[in-house]
């Protein structure tokens, strides 16, 4: 691994009013009305009683698509991309079959409760397209609305959609390509939507001004119908994710020819690279943590845990990684209120599948059992 390549790339629209502080990304405490407050606990296990040891606990029960590692929350899933957190689980979208399911957290004494569908959409999944993210309407609570980033069989889109509904089309004629159909939305305030888009393979779309591939874009008040965004970074490759930092910026992860990279898009607009991975484990999804970012690895086969400085969001030391060849190919992040990270695994895509994969796991941080970290 490399230390972070200095990038930067000047942003004519200025974001200081409209990157909102945040702890997570685009998966973030979108239970509530507003997604910009800290996540309720998500976590899988229940508190002990105070005279309750860990060998009182009993046994978690087993059984078909019951994994007994009480740091898994879903089991049996096809291979997962994005989700967002729920209170006590996360919806889940299914990369291939474009299903968006439930999975809810139990303590270790209950058996796991199978994966729930709410909701499917209509994907071409050739390739790595299909359905790559989602995100809950900023007033989810009220109105059930989700978000969704798909590949139909001519292009990459935006589509809105509600428990059991039909998807309504939101941004159309982003580029698909062979590969490099890979998107990520996050929502900056109440009513302004970010969406990461790759450059469907072909690197010049990712600065070519007329064209919405390899971009940071921005829609105000999306709704059905026809929407215009604004083009807030550009030079994006096969793209990863988009999440909130600990502060009023984002992260971006992608993945080009030469490299993965991380990128942080500050207030002012700036866009630099914070860090790079010359040897390409396949970055992924992304979570802000107290003092950095997390990014789910595939090819890497672990989250790897990024330290930033607070004021620059520099990263200057090799990232520790976490849980590494315990879970297999990871993809999706979301941050968890206890301080764990979720991730979702896409070991039947091209992995080695286990029993019960596809799976949703929490890792906690360095430090909090559960995970093994790695130099």
């Amino acid at each position: 691994m490399s230390s972070g390549i200095a990038g930067r790339v000047a942003i004519g629209i200025a974001l200081g009013a409209v990157l909102v502080a945040g702890s997570a990304c685009a998966r973030f405490d979108e239970s509530a009305s507003s997604p910009f407050t800290t996540e309720p606990s998500i976590g899988g296990a229940a508190p002990k009683k105070p005279d309750e040891s860990p060998q009182q606990a009993p046994p978690r029960p087993t059984g078909p698509c019951i994994d007994p590692d009480p740091m898994v929350v879903g089991t049996c899933l096809d291979s997962a991309g994005g989700l967002v957190g729920t209170g006590n689980g996360a919806y889940v979208a299914e990369r291939r079959t474009g299903r968006i399911v439930e999975v809810t957290a139990v303590d270790e004494s209950t058996p796991q409760p199978a994966p729930v569908e709410i909701a499917s959409i209509p994907v071409d999944a050739a390739g790595d397209g299909g359905l790559s993210d989602i995100a809950l309407s900023p007033s989810f609570a009220e109105d059930g609305l989700m978000y969704a980033y798909v590949t139909t069989p001519s292009d990459n889109r935006v589509v809105r959609i509600s428990k059991g509904g039909t998807a309504k089309p939101i941004l159309t004629g982003i580029p698909k390509g062979a590969n490099g159909n890979r998107g990520a939305l996050e929502w900056i305030s109440p009513t302004q939507l970010m969406i990461l888009t790759g450059d469907a393979g072909n690197p010049s779309a990712a600065t070519d001004p007329g064209s919405l591939g390899g971009k940071v874009l921005k829609l105000e008040n999306p709704s059905s119908g026809t929407n215009t965004p604004t083009v807030v970074a550009s030079g994006i490759g096969t793209a990863g994710d988009i999440c909130r930092d600990a502060k009023d910026g984002m992260w971006v992860t992608d993945r080009t020819a030469a490299e993965d990279r991380i990128q942080h898009l500050s207030a002012d607009g700036t866009l630099s690279v914070a860090w790079t991975w010359p040897d390409k484990p396949g970055v992924g999804g992304c979570a802000a943590t107290g003092d950095g970012v997390g990014v789910a690895l595939s090819e890497g086969k672990a989250l790897a845990a990024l330290a930033a400085d607070p004021t620059t969001f520099a990263v200057t030391t090799a990232p520790t990684l976490m849980s590494q060849d315990k879970y297999g190919k990871l993809l999706g992040a979301t941050p968890g209120a206890d301080g764990s990270i979720w991730v979702t695994t896409i070991n039947k895509t091209d992995g080695a599948p286990g029993e019960f994969d596809d799976r949703v796991v929490r890792i906690p941080p360095p430090g909090g059992g559960g995970g093994e970290g790695h130099d």
